[in-house]
């Protein structure tokens, strides 16, 4: 009996330091600010904050690739629909002296002459001629100098052709040159000679033919002088 009571004894001494134990690490560890795990006691997460009204980065959704809207060259974003938004950028149109250009119908490649007509009254007419062995292109409208005058011919922009008129070796282009405007409005005056310059494409002169008018020629500063054109018709029109 006395053994068992000793050994009663002891374990329940056991178990009292045990406790005392535990109650003294509880006691240090809220003496410096912390708590074991666990406890109940802890304070709360903060609840996590709404995000309805924040946005958000946007992920493709699965099985489908990311794409990106590009807008076509030389059209508006969006197309037409029917996939010409992937055509290829329109080529620059060629600068002067380069490979791609057409010369331009000088007096070194082409000759020019001016002759009058009978209808209609009080013009006359110019030709030029690719006497060249290439081909040239006769750009824009001729500027004209009656005599020794100053100012540049009038040139009549309603004139002007839906294309530049390009000739091969041989072939000719023309432009109509009106001298008087309605009677009565001016006092003509007599010119003998006429420059004819030619220009490139970008309307810069590249040579001046001289040419002997027909007798009495007038011009009485209300005339003009067309485009370049194809055909003799089309520059008497005016």
């Amino acid at each position: 009996m006395r053994t068992n009571r000793f050994r009663t004894t002891a374990l329940a001494a056991t178990a009292l330091v045990a406790a005392l134990s535990l109650t003294a690490c509880g006691g240090d560890d809220e003496a410096m600010g912390t708590k074991p795990a666990g406890s109940a006691t802890g304070t709360p997460a903060p609840a996590p904050t709404s995000t309805d009204n924040q946005a958000q980065p946007e992920t493709p959704e699965a099985g489908k690739p990311e794409t990106q809207t590009v807008p076509a060259e030389g059209k508006h974003a969006g197309g037409n629909g029917n996939g010409d938004n992937q055509s290829k950028k329109p080529e620059a149109a060629p600068k002067a002296g380069s490979s791609k250009a057409i010369p331009t119908c000088t007096p070194k490649n082409s000759r020019v002459k001016v002759s009058s007509v009978s209808r209609p009254i009080n013009h006359l007419l110019l030709t030029v001629t690719n006497t060249g062995s290439t081909k040239c292109s006769a750009y824009y409208a001729p500027f004209l100098r009656f005599d020794d005058a100053q100012a540049v011919y009038p040139i009549l922009e309603e004139s002007k052709p839906q294309a530049v008129v390009t000739l091969s070796p041989g072939e000719e282009a023309y432009a109509g040159v009106a001298l008087q405007g309605e009677p009565g409005e001016d006092e003509p005056v007599v010119s003998e000679g006429l420059g004819v310059i030619m220009v490139d494409q970008n309307n810069q002169s590249k040579g001046e033919f001289t040419l002997k008018l027909p007798a009495d020629t007038a011009t009485d500063g209300r005339g003009f002088v067309t485009y370049w054109q194809s055909d003799v018709e089309n520059a008497l029109m005016f």
